[in-house]
């Protein structure tokens, strides 16, 4: 069985990683071309978003052909290359699997609108009228989530944009063509796999309208989600293999399901629960300065509800769904070498698998746009749409949009202080992030930062070293304390316990927190001066601590934290 506790995955979004080929579009040569400083960061696995065949109207979100590789990202020799090279350096990879939906231009919906019965059951068809809906249900990127196909004199579902239909599940037909693209890719190589938004696959019997949501309460974890990605696993072969599903809305009981290794499901799951404390009322498009107590609460529930029940978490700041976390959590600003790096150590030595996204080991910014021009995600450009329908001014919807847009997760990699920072020598098909008060962005740049003492790259290869040189980081035990501390947050690693074993954390004492070896986390999240919260003192006063880890690289005091001040200290 793998031994999923010491690993650490890197995310790669090609598009923006390395283009190789000058056409500004990042590609799969590009990624072995930076496999040497991937080996240096001291990563397990590789994480590459999807290249496969698509109109990118979700930028490769929309697949079109789960077995071939888009000409813009390369060809399968490439990519076959690329599996050598990254395996040459222990390197695992692991591809990026879109299942609850394909693209609008796949063979499966070309050949059902054009009037195979048998295809049509490949999707979610629903008789009607055009001025009729099946139910009220909304996109996730806005408007219905079904669309009238008039070849077909029906309605389809799209819980994504209407160039998304959402496959029918219940055809054990579509499960099986799903399996076998598992075992297509497993045969060539591939090490892992992501399941995107794996949860929402089984969608009710019958469409009840929503009158206090959008409808998603309807069709999340629903009863067979279990049975299908058991069923994916043992028919695509892929028991044992390092998976991840990405949950939707989830639920913390579901996602102990989804991960318990007795269940024969997923190695571990993503929630993104924590990267909602800067919402209002759910409300993603609106900014509000994140709730840090919220924030304390969320991740000690999940992290200790999941070990509870013998579950497994993805622990992780930011992907090409997220804003980038330094400009949400930290800062960009004068201070963002310690936010960055207190923000690594106090995520990355949780219980769990960490996942670095492409720049958070060079403390990458948010966009900082000037237009939504700029801007090339269509869920940016209709929520600008939507927050203008709403009475916002141009200036305000930017600034909302410039907070919260994926476009802020997706822009290209900073690789040198040439043009467009040696991404590409071609205008890159997004912008690059543009400089903001107190944020250069010449200043961050993987030539600047690799091999440079007290850098952000030398630190999250340290933290890196520590998962995989430190069982307490690996399989220590976690507990939070001090909940009414924020914005400082704090949590101990300590003992040792197996993936899959439960335990409760309740029962710990400041007695097993602070025994020889343990591990205390501490981290200001606050731009000032804050106080440590009672348990932490008291753990202090148990004995000597060593410095493992240091934002700021020097310690001063560990009970009075500068502004975000984080470090790791471990119990002689």
């Amino acid at each position: 069985m793998l031994d999923i506790s010491n690993k650490v995955v890197y995310q790669i979004y090609p598009k923006s990683f390395n283009d190789s080929n000058g056409d500004g579009w990042g590609d799969l040569p590009g990624i072995t071309q930076k496999l040497d400083y991937l080996k240096q960061l001291g990563i397990d696995y590789l994480w590459i978003t999807p290249f496969f065949v698509s109109p990118q109207k979700d930028n490769g979100y929309d697949v079109a052909d789960y077995r071939s590789i888009d000409p813009r990202f390369g060809t399968m020799e490439e990519f076959e290359e690329l599996s050598r090279e990254a395996h040459a350096r222990g390197i695992g990879l692991m591809l990026d699997m879109v299942f609850n939906h394909v693209s609008s231009e796949h063979e499966w919906f070309q050949r059902a609108i054009a009037g195979d019965k048998r295809y049509q059951d490949y999707f979610i068809f629903e008789e009607g009228t055009p001025r009729e809906l099946p139910c009220n249900w909304e996109s996730k990127f806005g408007g219905p989530a079904w669309t009238w196909e008039p070849h077909v004199g029906k309605w389809y579902l799209h819980l994504f944009d209407p160039g998304q239909p959402d496959l029918n599940w219940k055809n054990p037909e579509v499960r099986h063509e799903v399996a076998d693209v598992l075992r297509f890719w497993r045969e060539k190589g591939v090490d892992g796999f992501r399941f995107d938004v794996i949860n929402l696959i089984d969608k009710p019997d019958s469409w009840e309208d929503d009158y206090e949501g959008d409808g998603r309460r309807f069709y999340t974890d629903g009863a067979r989600v279990d049975s299908y990605i058991q069923e994916l696993v043992r028919e695509g072969g892929i028991e044992g293999m390092m998976t991840v599903g990405e949950m939707n809305s989830t639920g913390l009981e579901a996602c102990i399901r989804y991960t318990q290794p007795q269940n024969h499901e997923l190695a571990m799951t993503f929630n993104f629960h924590h990267l909602k404390v800067d919402f209002e009322n759910g409300r993603k498009w609106v900014n509000k300065a994140p709730d840090f107590a919220l924030l304390q609460k969320t991740l000690a529930a999940w992290q200790e509800g999941m070990q509870a029940g013998g579950g497994w978490n993805a622990v992780f700041w930011d992907n090409h769904d997220q804003p980038r976390a330094l400009s949400r959590f930290g800062t960009d600003g004068s201070l963002r070498i310690p936010a960055a790096k207190m923000l690594a150590l106090f995520m990355d030595l949780l219980r769990g698998t960490p996942y670095i996204y492409q720049g958070d080991e060079l403390g990458s910014t948010n966009a900082h746009f000037t237009s939504i021009e700029e801007f090339n995600d269509v869920e940016s450009r209709n929520y600008y749409r939507i927050l203008l329908e709403q009475g916002k001014a141009p200036e305000e919807a930017l600034a909302i949009i410039n907070m919260h847009s994926r476009d802020n997760g997706r822009l290209p990699m900073q690789w040198n202080g040439e043009v467009h920072h040696g991404f590409s020598i071609a205008e890159p098909w997004v912008p690059m992030a543009r400089d903001a008060k107190d944020c250069s962005q010449d200043e961050i740049t993987a030539e600047l930062e690799v091999g440079v003492s007290n850098s952000i790259f030398e630190f999250y290869r340290q933290v890196n070293e520590l998962r995989h040189e430190l069982p307490v980081v690996a399989t220590g035990k976690v507990r939070f304390v001090d909940a009414d501390s924020a914005p400082v947050l704090a949590y101990g690693r300590f003992g040792n316990l197996t993936v899959g074993e439960p335990y409760d954390a309740s029962v710990a004492t400041i007695e097993d927190m602070s025994a020889p070896g343990s591990m205390l986390v501490v981290a200001n999240f606050f731009d000032g001066m804050s106080e440590v919260g009672p348990e932490v003192r008291e753990l202090l006063a148990q004995g000597e601590w060593d410095v493992l880890l240091h934002s700021y690289g020097d310690v001063e005091d560990l009970q009075t934290l500068r502004p975000f001040e984080g470090y790791a200290l471990i119990r002689k």
